[in-house]
């Protein structure tokens, strides 16, 4: 058990914090330890003593730190604290710093041993960083249903059976085939959904009772490591959801826990989460303490790349409502954990923030007065997108800023585009499935759509299914639907995801997002015809985006900044991606050297209906 520094503790800037608190293994038993100032009495039980509550006893000091050593507690047994508190009330709690716990409906604490000696991933640990200027497309994906238990991603006949009782995939059982789904489809890291311990299945993780326990559904902790490590070996970046603000209320976790609102605001309209959970106080040291430890945790002892933070507007505004204003301790929380992290890795980790307000310079660095997140979740962007394309093109022209309007504010921060779970649940449809029109046409404009979101700058994120063109909204207890592979419209769509991600991912015109001079509109203002043009630019080759989102076929000129030959490398409307256009001959159009839309050369282009087209050209030499 380390010796923690106290003072950090309790001035709100500690980062190893359950180096100390929870529960330590030593040569002949455990170490215990528990921070709750207003109990009258604790003593550890468990299967080592039988559940007896008066065998081991705690000692308070006078900062309300317990303590006890239990000789033979070893690890895996399971252990939870016998509480008597502030004004009598008898109650057994969990561990605030457990490592590991029970399968719900059971959530006793468990001891865990951290030491792992089978990390091999240094050279990828030396080399990371923050990918401003690399590409950066991230697969979220919930762990226990990407795939069924009895079934392979292979595997196109029927859906198996995951979800029998007690029965979840586990990470050796998928890791073989994600690095290989991941490889294909050019996602550079994999985002998993909270794995910190939670009781409720249908939450996915984000009303947590354990912050530092590892969710025992998939695994072990040392499951987990060996998965980070087998990703991280492959060249793949690990990052995970993190809950910051808010926290299950169930008797046996943090809620009241010695008897006083120790983790949660005291006043009740402020500890009471839209979400039936507990608010965290971001305004106590010791809560801060406590959180930036949990995420420190993560990063340290399981190889993450980068933390996703979950609800930060509920953070900067009390309630997430503007309207009530800044709560500046959770603010002030937030930018010493970014700081602190950052000057502890040295800005080789990702802090992500979902964010969906205005609240300014989420993104700037904490130095210069900004939250110091890396990135945050441009949802602007996204309701906008899915807003428009819902439409029947016939009105889409008197709603064309809904596509524009993104680049009117990109650079103020730096911006991943997400097609998260949260857009294909609850009734809301999955992706293709909101595009507006037949069957046919869904498919089309949706992969005029991911051509449009790869093209745009930024960084790009897609929940797991959104790659196949799933039509069935995601479920937990159920895998994707990989058997949709063997129908052509979504082989075809899984190939087109493929090739355009491979397209944005490989040139360095689709790297450096957050430089004004790597984008360039050609044609924003193309209302009566609902077509978009831009170009990115890289230090070789310059792509021309071309996206067609009316019903109809159109040639139509362009101006393009070079003359040379304009090849066409990707038409969502061929018909290996489930279009109508021979795709065997591609248009390869010469640029004639009259001005049109601000640039010197122009180019006559066959635009399809509900399609989008990329045009590679090679700068000429200067």
């Amino acid at each position: 058990m380390k010796k923690l520094d106290l003072t950090a503790f309790f001035q709100g800037r500690e980062l190893h914090a359950y180096e100390f608190f929870g529960a330590h293994p030593t040569e002949n038993g455990c170490d215990f330890t528990v921070y709750a100032p207003n109990a009258q009495k604790i003593s550890v039980i468990g299967e080592f003593n039988e559940w007896d509550n008066e065998a081991d006893p705690m000692t308070k000091d006078a900062q309300g730190i317990w303590t006890a050593s239990v000789k033979g507690a070893k690890p895996g047994q399971a252990y939870l604290y016998h509480i008597v508190q502030q004004g009598g009330n008898v109650i057994n709690k969990i561990d605030p710093f457990a490592f590991e716990a029970q399968l719900r409906p059971d959530h006793d604490s468990i001891i865990s041993d951290l030491s792992f000696d089978g990390w091999s991933d240094e050279a990828w640990m030396n080399a990371r960083n923050k990918n401003f200027d690399a590409p950066l497309s991230i697969y979220e994906m919930n762990i226990g249903s990407w795939r069924d238990k009895n079934m392979r991603v292979e595997d196109v006949e029927g859906l198996g059976e995951q979800h029998e009782e007690g029965l979840f995939v586990h990470y050796d059982d998928i890791v073989d085939e994600l690095i290989a789904h991941c490889k294909k489809n050019h996602f550079s890291h994999v985002e998993v959904m909270p794995l910190s311990e939670f009781p409720f299945d249908g939450s996915w993780g984000y009303q947590v009772s354990g912050f530092f326990s590892v969710t025992s559904r998939y695994g072990k902790p040392t499951d987990l490591k060996k998965f980070v490590n087998r990703l991280h070996e492959a060249g793949i970046g690990v990052i995970m959801d993190f809950v910051p603000v808010h926290f299950v209320k169930d008797d046996y976790a943090l809620a009241n826990f010695d008897g006083t609102p120790l983790y949660e605001y005291s006043k009740r309209e402020d500890a009471d989460s839209e979400w039936g959970t507990a608010n965290f106080d971001l305004w106590k040291e010791s809560v801060r303490s406590f959180l930036m430890s949990a995420a420190n945790y993560w990063l340290k002892e399981y190889h993450f790349d980068g933390l996703r933070m979950d609800a930060i507007s509920n953070a900067i505004f009390w309630k997430g409502n503007k309207m009530m204003g800044e709560n500046k301790g959770a603010t002030d929380f937030i930018k010493r954990m970014n700081y602190m992290l950052n000057e502890e890795y040295q800005g080789k980790i990702m802090l992500m923030a979902e964010d969906s307000t205005d609240f300014p310079n989420v993104c700037k660095s904490t130095l210069d007065g900004g939250l110091g997140f890396d990135y945050k979740w441009d949802l602007g962007w996204m309701n906008d997108t899915l807003k428009y394309l819902k439409l029947d093109p016939i009105y889409r022209k008197w709603h064309h800023n809904d596509i524009t309007f993104s680049m009117a504010y990109f650079y103020s921060e730096r911006f991943i585009l997400p097609l998260s779970h949260d857009e294909v649940v609850h009734g809301k449809a999955t992706i293709v499935d909101k595009m507006w029109g037949s069957y046919e046409d869904k498919f089309a404009q949706a992969r005029a759509l991911y051509t449009y979101m790869f093209g745009h700058p930024g960084k790009k994120l897609n929940f797991m299914g959104n790659e196949l063109g799933m039509l069935r909204e995601w479920d937990e207890q159920k895998g994707c639907d990989w058997f949709l592979r063997k129908y052509p419209m979504h082989s075809s769509f899984e190939k087109f995801f493929a090739d355009v991600s491979g397209i944005c991912t490989e040139n360095d015109a689709f790297f450096y997002g957050y430089d004004p001079l790597n984008f360039q509109w050609i044609n924003a203002d193309d209302s009566d015809h609902n077509t978009f043009s831009f170009m990115r630019k890289g230090s070789k080759d310059v792509f021309v985006f071309i996206l067609n989102f009316s019903t109809n076929p159109y040639t139509l000129q362009f101006g393009v900044p070079f003359q040379g030959m304009y090849t066409e490398v990707m038409n969502t409307q061929w018909q290996k991606y489930g279009g109508r256009l021979e795709d065997a001959n591609p248009q390869v159009l010469r640029a004639f050297h009259l001005p049109l839309m601000g640039q010197p050369w122009r180019i006559n282009v066959q635009v399809p209906a509900l399609g989008a087209q990329i045009f590679r050209v090679t700068r000429p030499e200067e």
